[in-house]
């Protein structure tokens, strides 16, 4: 796990759609370690006015997915193949920042951890933490 594919990474922020919807964006990267950050809008709320249990998920899991990504051979890419997400406490503030950080990179599995943290500058609290099983593949028509 010392070579950064920084390429993978880059592709996986720039051609998401459904991430660029939401508003997430790559802070940092490094071989086994990925940031995002996501200012929060009326649209991350469930109907009692927290972040949204989605929202965490998608933030945990692409995160993850940039982290395991940073950590393979060029040619490849990461799916994920299990997850999990725990709610701590209930997620309310002006963005999202997560760090997720790789476990175990292996050649056809690696796990991944995320934390979710939300609230204000100064003021951020760990609301969610993943565990993130991502499938090495090497797709045919790349």
């Amino acid at each position: 796990m010392d070579v950064l594919n920084n390429n993978e990474v880059e592709r996986i922020f720039s051609s998401a759609p459904f991430v660029a919807d939401i508003g997430l964006e790559l802070v940092s990267i490094k071989t086994g370690e990925c940031r995002s950050r996501l200012v929060l809008a009326e649209r991350h709320q469930q109907q009692d006015g927290f972040v949204h249990f989605g929202v965490q998920a998608t933030v945990a899991d692409h995160t993850a997915g940039a982290a395991g990504a940073s950590a393979v051979k060029s040619g490849q890419m990461v799916l994920t193949s299990d997850f999990s997400l725990k709610l701590l406490r209930s997620a309310s503030g002006t963005h999202i920042e997560c760090v997720a950080t790789v476990l175990k990179a292996g050649s056809t599995l690696t796990v991944v951890e995320s934390e979710v943290y939300c609230g204000t500058a100064g003021d951020m609290r760990l609301v969610s933490k993943a565990t993130v099983t991502l499938a090495v593949v090497s797709p045919k028509n790349r």
